[in-house]
């Protein structure tokens, strides 16, 4: 399905994954790029309502990271337009290193040096043994110009990661990358770009929207 002419723009949708097992833990537990879980039964769920919810909009194409939640969300999302979602490279989650599967109080109790460090700077200091925000910008940026590139006058949708989301959505807000961490990204959230071919420059239209998650409303 083609999209509607958009003439010097282009429309993004930008998605996090539904949940998995490891994102429905209390206490939050950390979940980066060193685990490839599926998504849970609420996942699936979610994956369905935003699916459902983007079915109304014309896209041209579906992408995704390679890990396995956020290609099973897209997976959903494309099969309403049907076609198959594209994975691409430098959109996984952040690497948090040694604290893979730990919750904040596990970290503040085993290694309180480094983790004072992290939250009076957590986008330029790396988790323990892996990346930080800025580090996932630069990666994550360049996917995202292209894209833009690729698809003059349509709408596309990239189902990437909340350390991802965050990193470029401060990036194209002009914040600081220390405060993408204040940045909300629920599981199936959906964040609307709008980028403009002659100014060069993208705008966010919506941020976070997650009202067609179950549960929100009720």
């Amino acid at each position: 399905m083609t999209s509607s002419p958009l003439s010097h723009k282009t429309l993004l949708y930008l998605v996090r994954h539904g949940a998995t097992a490891a994102n429905e833990r209390r206490p939050y537990v950390l979940q980066g790029s060193g685990v490839d879980n599926p998504l849970s039964a609420t996942g699936e769920s979610q994956a369905e309502s935003v699916a459902r919810l983007l079915s109304r909009i014309p896209l041209a194409a579906v992408y995704c990271s390679r890990m396995r939640r956020a290609a099973q969300t897209a997976t959903a999302i494309a099969s309403r337009h049907a076609f198959e979602p594209t994975p691409l490279d430098s959109i996984h989650e952040v690497d948090v290193g040694q604290w893979e599967g730990l919750s904040w109080i596990d970290i503040e109790a085993r290694h309180r040096e480094q983790y004072d460090a992290f939250i009076a700077s957590p986008g330029t200091v790396a988790y323990l043994g892996g990346e930080s925000y800025a580090n996932v910008l630069t990666r994550a940026e360049p996917i995202f110009t292209s894209l833009f590139r690729r698809h003059v006058g349509e709408r596309i949708a990239v189902v990437a990661h909340n350390v991802v989301n965050r990193a470029y959505l401060s990036h194209l807000l002009g914040l600081d990358i220390n405060l993408a961490k204040n940045i909300e990204q629920t599981n199936t959230c959906v964040n609307v770009i709008e980028w403009d071919h002659e100014r060069e420059r993208g705008s966010l239209l919506t941020l976070n929207a997650n009202f067609h998650v179950p549960g929100v409303l009720e």
